[in-house]
């Protein structure tokens, strides 16, 4: 197993830094430019995780993760005139994983998506949004999520909930890592540059432990993330793998938050600052599609 990057994935990643740090319209450019390409299975799941960290990096509000995910399950199972239909370059697509009492819940990127697939028992529909009424509500990292009655659609030959699950969750490990990554980085310059008692703060030994011990757990969330990611890019059977990297990015992932968090001290609360940012993402990529505890449980039961 070798988990050098390719070429393709270090000059995507590149090239989406280029646009999130520069761009006032990053999906848009992002599609321009060939990061979102015209065809879903021309970049497979190892290119797309390269995408998806530099967007936690950036704690990027766009569309990226739901519409890949589904755009790859249509392009794979779906039917010629799905495919034809929703295929189209920039189109918005979403996932609907979980229900409550009827309704779809945390569906990502709600209002903006043109269709989603909609996982039920143990079938996956495709919806067209004009087909639904949609609740939808703006998060704190700028994107927004909503929830909506599910009523119909057309069945998706063949493709199954546990596959949207395990490619959603995937990528939520990949986002976390470019959010850990970060997080960690601005940690640690802050502790470079803050003085008090006339040192560095990062010179006193408990700040120094806990960055060394969230520079541990942000290694442990990309070992991970690349032994699943490989796995699935080969087609191999990755269920434990992909649990493994979702226990790290929920169970590391807090411990870095907080960590950035404690580090910078009244600053990490400030809402105005990148700290909460970051922060406010490692939880909700904590908890999205099953905290640690539900991932060992997860674990256990492929064991």
């Amino acid at each position: 197993m070798d988990f050098t990057l390719t070429e393709a994935q270090r000059e995507l990643a590149a090239l989406t830094r280029k646009i999130l740090d520069s761009s006032d319209t990053p999906w848009l450019d992002l599609v321009k430019s060939g990061v979102v390409p015209e065809q879903p299975d021309e970049f497979g799941v190892l290119e797309q995780c390269s995408v998806l960290v530099e967007l936690g990096r950036a704690v990027s509000p766009v569309p990226y993760l739901p519409t890949t995910v589904a755009a790859s399950a249509l392009a794979e199972f779906g039917t010629l005139e799905q495919r034809n239909r929703w295929l189209k370059p920039g189109t918005v697509l979403s996932v609907a994983l979980t229900e409550v009492g009827g309704v779809m819940t945390t569906v990502p990127f709600a209002q903006s998506a043109e269709a989603f697939l909609v996982a039920q028992e143990d079938q996956v529909f495709l919806v067209g949004a004009d087909e639904l009424e949609v609740t939808a509500q703006e998060l704190v990292d700028g994107s927004e999520a909503g929830s909506f009655v599910h009523a119909g659609g057309e069945v998706v030959p063949g493709l199954s909930p546990d596959r949207l699950v395990t490619r959603y969750t995937l990528g939520l490990c990949a986002l976390q890592l470019g959010v850990t990554e970060r997080a960690l980085e601005l940690t640690a310059e802050y502790a470079r540059t803050r003085v008090q008692f006339d040192r560095p703060i990062g010179s006193f030994q408990a700040v120094a432990q806990r960055l060394a011990d969230a520079y541990i757990d942000v290694a442990a969330i990309r070992l991970t993330l690349w032994q699943a990611a490989w796995r699935l890019s080969e087609g191999l059977d990755a269920a434990a793998e992909v649990a493994t990297a979702k226990f790290w990015a929920a169970d590391a992932g807090h411990r870095v938050a907080h960590t950035a968090v404690h580090v910078h001290g009244g600053t990490g609360i400030d809402m105005s600052h990148d700290v909460h940012r970051y922060f406010t993402a490692a939880k909700r990529h904590e908890f999205e599609l099953g905290g640690a505890t539900a991932q060992l449980l997860k674990l256990s039961a492929v064991l």
